[in-house]
């Protein structure tokens, strides 16, 4: 019978993060979800979708590398399998921390028509950013984004989960201001409405916590007049 030998030293499997590797940040109310969510499961891979919505919520919006982290830890998978399942899907923010609100312009086939491309060019000189970018008081970031599936309402902008089409500089121009001033249709909000989807109502926690939840995402829907 031949021998096993063995070159060099074992490759270690990858192997989820340990707590005391991290910095856990999940509220209370966050472990809550995430347990009630592993409810639906057969085992905690399959929650990975949803715990990384938790975690765009409880991290402000962005999937940090100590985001994904706490979501491997919590469900016990590595941070590359995690990471790999964040960074496939573009509703993750995982490429730098967004603003408050998240502008996203549709620039495909109806919208480019109904002339989108020079609305784009006036939001990114009345922000003073292009696409990918947030502005410096942290307020608003500005996405291209593929067909938004809302043709007959050319040009189309999504700001949280509510679409503003038709739009024109005008439109624009009260939406921002409302904007400025609105704390609904933000990027917490919208995570968290995600979150409540899958979840249903939860009594938050009554325990003390080191954690409080940041996440007290305010809903509603913004009106703006498209009569001006």
């Amino acid at each position: 019978m031949s021998e096993f030998v063995q070159l060099g030293s074992v490759n270690e499997r990858p192997r989820p993060p340990r707590a005391d590797e991290l910095q856990l940040q999940f509220s209370d109310l966050a472990i809550a979800e995430l347990n009630q969510l592993l409810t639906h499961y057969p085992d905690k891979k399959s929650a990975i979708l949803p715990g990384l919505w938790i975690a765009q919520r409880e991290y402000n919006g962005y999937l940090s590398g100590e985001a994904i982290a706490e979501v491997a830890y919590r469900l016990e998978r590595s941070y590359a399998e995690v990471e790999g399942v964040a960074t496939f899907y573009s509703m993750y923010n995982t490429k730098h921390a967004v603003g408050q609100h998240m502008i996203e312009v549709c620039t495909c086939l109806s919208c480019q028509v109904c002339g989108v491309y020079p609305l784009a060019q006036y939001i990114k000189k009345k922000l003073g950013i292009n696409f990918g970018e947030t502005t410096e008081d942290g307020m608003f970031t500005l996405h291209e984004v593929e067909c938004l599936n809302a043709c007959d309402r050319a040009p189309v902008l999504q700001v949280g989960d509510q679409y503003h089409g038709p739009v024109d500089e005008a439109y624009v121009d009260r939406l921002i201001e409302q904007l400025r001033t609105s704390d609904v249709n933000t990027v917490t909000q919208m995570a968290d409405c995600i979150v409540k989807v899958q979840t249903g109502p939860l009594t938050e926690p009554t325990s003390p916590t080191t954690n409080p939840t940041p996440t007290a995402a305010k809903r509603g829907r913004l009106k703006v007049d498209a009569t001006g």
